[in-house]
């Protein structure tokens, strides 16, 4: 097919020409002199992006599962009791690792379109007075769906609970694109992955680890090998790695921060937000609503779209790469068929977003729901326009 793939899932996301250029070099000694001069920043510069001063950054060659794996791990002993909620798949996922894990995990199912249960986390921790919860699990943004949890929220019930349990937050579709504070959210470690907002292919699992988890590490009984936090900082203190990186990875890593921080990460927030509403003022629209129940609960990096009773979604995500070579995400497990999702994350500016928009509404009116072609594109047309920084000033 003539032209070129509009790749709009929530990851992998679109990779910038800068990045693949600073990928695209020869092989090279990961065991050279000068190579702690490129590593020792990066750690620096990826706790701003995590919002972190104390905490420990980690970055393992493995996909965002890997993380979670590592989190756990690292802190955790056998039949340590796990507290997590399945609001989609993402979070269904973790849950499952963590009984494959032998860790005790009480899952407390949400419909989908919601986010954490504040008020039932509320309950359980204060049940919990001889506090055998260690973990509390929060998947930040969950990409099934298009919902995003209040992590502050959470940390404000352990704190007022006066409850010890650590912190963990899977912000893998939304660390680089959505406002992150470990710090100041009292997160204890956070997971992040290359593909969505770091903008690079899929193959780094980034951590970042806070004193009272790296602390953890010594009481925890769980079996780890290459996901040993004691390997990475033994190795890392000093610019290497305990076993060989993903150099040309690691090289599109530092290109991707250079990025973020030159926007600027208010910035990035900021423009992320903007191209979400943009789609979500389409999807109005198209007379759709989104499978996120409640407006506070919007993603801004995926957009999980209902589709009519009798349509399947599927359809919809076939028919759009099919014949516009558009990439849409499709429903998954509890919402297969139900919903697509479009991905407006990473690298993005208006006239991609409403090319993806335009055949979004092709593909709807091609599956037999009734759309009016260019209603949708309208909308958001008018939104970035009238939301435009020149605009604005």
């Amino acid at each position: 097919m003539a032209g070129r793939n509009f790749l709009f899932i929530p990851g992998p996301t679109n990779m910038p020409e800068r990045i693949r250029r600073a990928m695209d070099i020869p092989l090279e000694d990961h065991r050279r002199a000068d190579y702690p001069a490129t590593v020792l920043p990066l750690f620096e510069d990826l706790k701003t992006v995590f919002g972190t001063h104390e905490g420990k950054v980690f970055i393992f060659s493995a996909s965002g599962t890997g993380g979670w794996e590592a989190a756990m791990t690292n802190t955790l002993s056998p039949g340590d009791r796990v507290l997590q909620a399945r609001f989609g798949q993402f979070s269904h996922l973790w849950g499952e690792l963590c009984k494959r894990l032998g860790l005790e995990t009480q899952i407390e199912l949400v419909e989908w379109g919601y986010g954490v249960p504040l008020e039932r986390y509320r309950e359980i921790l204060a049940a919990d007075s001889a506090h055998s919860i260690k973990a509390v699990l929060v998947t930040y943004n969950e990409t099934a769906t298009g919902v995003t949890s209040d992590i502050a929220a959470v940390r404000g019930l352990l704190d007022e609970l006066g409850h010890p349990a650590l912190l963990y937050v899977d912000g893998v579709s939304a660390i680089g694109c959505i406002d992150f504070q470990m710090d100041a959210w009292g997160v204890d470690i956070a997971v992040a992955g290359s593909q969505k907002g770091f903008m690079l292919p899929t193959g780094l699992s980034i951590v970042c680890a806070s004193q009272k988890a790296l602390a953890a590490r010594h009481t925890a009984r769980l079996t780890r090998c290459y996901f040993d936090f004691d390997d990475m900082l033994r190795m890392n203190a000093g610019g290497w790695f305990p076993y060989t990186p993903a150099m040309t990875l690691i090289h599109g890593l530092r290109e991707s921060v250079n990025m973020l921080l030159e926007e600027g990460l208010s910035n990035v927030y900021a423009r992320h937000h903007r191209y979400a509403e943009a789609t979500r003022q389409a999807v109005a629209a198209w007379g759709l609503t989104l499978c996120a129940k409640d407006p506070a609960l919007y993603s801004d990096t995926v957009s999980a779209v209902n589709v009519p009773a009798g349509c399947d979604s599927n359809r919809v995500v076939n028919i759009a790469y099919d014949r516009y070579n558009l990439s849409l995400g499709m429903g998954l497990a509890d919402v297969a068929g139900k919903v697509f999702r479009i991905g407006h994350l990473g690298d993005l500016n208006e006239l991609m977003l409403l090319a993806a928009l335009a055949g979004t509404e092709m593909a709807l009116c091609d599956a037999g729901v009734a759309v009016e072609l260019g209603r949708g594109v309208a909308a958001a047309q008018r939104y970035l326009r009238a939301t435009h920084p020149a605009a604005q000033a």
